[in-house]
């Protein structure tokens, strides 16, 4: 088990180095450039790609190398393409004076990950067991945020001080790593292969058939999201409105805040084998209440440095605890056939409230105000913990099998989800 969390660990992490630059390193690097606020917007676009992933993910569950691995295969050429596009920027050592050709092939990057991602989630879902699926998914979230301070802090500072090359040198190493565990990762030979396209496609609809899956998909996940997404939406502005610099703020959410959320989110993934889902659920909810409250005087102008940055960092560690939980339930019902599919599309849809989220917490907030939108927020995550624990008690089921015994389930097996 432990050989198969490295390998995870080594995936998820190297996926997430080229986002982390993206969105952070790169933007930072062309705003210093003289790139206008409006095109960094535009780059930040390329984001999207992710949400919109399961358009393609039955194409995964459907092909694969039956010699080589069904899911390694794609493994070995996606790692390939992320480091080779991160390799193709090397060129544009201004990227401020480059732009076209820096997005576009920051574009392909964003679209290897995403689909990277579907590979390695199938993968999650063949391997874990019911009780390492909280840990895996605690590794998943937590590798999110060491990529993004990697990516969008280490090499920023690389650049900083020694230029563009080494920092794209840098970028396309450590990203070359999980080129090499995918080469050396054996998986276990898959029977159970879906068979036709068309079939791969129904999964789409069909995970929501699972008992409980409707409820937990557009009840539990929206409220939690949304609720989470609203008063996270407001901290950007409310610091810039409280006089803090862009250098400070990029520091503290980019960078500060990353450490306690890794740390939260493998605190969470164990703490599920321990106390449940629903337990840790429970725990989120709660630190993201109270962390709310403690960032309502930021709400309302007053941002003293240590203070706003504990608040920040308590609110993005309940975040991440609640983060684990939902992605844990959502790989509960992903079947072991179309697991590719069956968890993208269900992920997929909690960015989209992510998204939606930031959207009505700042057009709310404009209407009345920061402090009222963060109350709001707290009630919505509240209403989903309860809806949640009232899922978790509900919806039970035995043990799932694991990869190696994964042809005794067909793709279409009903899973219900356990306490």
């Amino acid at each position: 088990m432990t050989s198969r969390l490295g390998t995870l660990t080594t995936l998820y992490v190297t996926q997430y180095l080229g986002i982390g630059f993206i969105t952070v390193g790169l933007t930072a690097i062309l705003r210093d450039g003289g790139t206008s606020l409006d095109t960094l917007a535009l780059l930040q676009v390329v984001g999207l790609v992710w949400p919109i992933k399961f358009l393609w993910a039955p194409i995964l569950d459907r092909y694969g190398s039956r010699r080589h691995g069904h899911y390694r295969s794609w493994l070995v050429v996606l790692q390939s393409a992320l480091v080779l596009a991160l390799l193709a920027l090397l060129p544009f050592s201004r990227p401020a004076a480059q732009l076209g050709p820096v997005i576009a092939l920051c574009t392909a990057y964003v679209l290897f990950s995403a689909t990277q991602d579907i590979a390695v989630d199938a993968v999650a879902v063949r391997l874990l067991s019911d009780s390492a699926r909280g840990l895996g998914n605690g590794i998943q979230v937590a590798a999110s945020y060491l990529g993004n301070l990697l990516g969008g802090g280490a090499c920023v500072l690389v650049y900083d001080r020694f230029g563009w090359a080494p920092a794209i040198g840098l970028l396309a190493a450590l990203t070359a790593t999980g080129l090499v565990v995918a080469w050396r990762f054996r998986e276990p030979p898959r029977t159970d292969r879906i068979a036709g396209v068309g079939t791969a496609y129904r999964a789409l609809l069909s995970v929501f058939g699972q008992p409980g899956c409707r409820q937990w998909t557009f009840g539990v996940v929206p409220l939690v999201y949304v609720g989470a997404g609203m008063a996270y939406a407001l901290v950007t502005p409310a610091l810039v409105d409280a006089g803090w610099s862009l250098g400070r703020i990029g520091v503290v959410t980019g960078v500060v805040t990353s450490a306690p959320a890794i740390v939260a989110g493998l605190l969470a993934g164990a703490g599920i084998a321990r106390y449940g889902r629903g337990g840790v659920l429970v725990a989120g909810g709660v630190g993201l209440a109270l962390s709310t409250v403690l960032l309502l005087p930021l709400m309302r102008g007053h941002a003293p440095l240590a203070g706003t940055v504990a608040a920040l960092c308590c609110f993005l560690a309940a975040y991440t605890v609640a983060n684990v939980v939902l992605y844990t339930v959502n790989m509960d019902y992903s079947r072991a056939g179309t697991g590719g599919t069956d968890f993208t599309v269900l992920s997929s849809f909690g960015l989209v409230c992510s998204f939606v989220a930031s959207a009505v917490g700042l057009a709310a907030a404009e209407r009345f105000g920061y402090p009222a939108v963060a109350v709001t927020s707290v009630l919505l995550v509240a209403a989903g913990v309860v809806l949640g624990l009232a899922h978790q008690r509900r919806y039970r089921r035995p043990h799932p099998p694991r990869a190696d015994r994964s042809d005794e389930r067909s793709a279409s097996g009903d899973v219900a989800v356990p306490a």
